[in-house]
């Protein structure tokens, strides 16, 4: 994954407006309130709630 780090450091979760943490392994931008994982596909952030992977899973 190779995202620009200005990028992430403008990106929140959609849904609760938190910041997101970097799971390089899963190529996911993580939400820890809300436990929600949003994928990076060809390094760009699919920041779509519909998209998104939970956690509590």
């Amino acid at each position: 994954m190779n995202l620009d780090p200005a990028l992430l450091d403008i990106l929140v979760c959609p849904q609760c407006r938190a910041t997101l943490a970097v799971d390089v392994d899963r190529d996911e931008l993580v939400c820890n309130m809300c436990r929600l994982a949003y994928p990076v596909r060809d390094d760009i952030p699919v920041m779509l709630v519909g998209e998104a992977r939970s956690l509590t899973d």
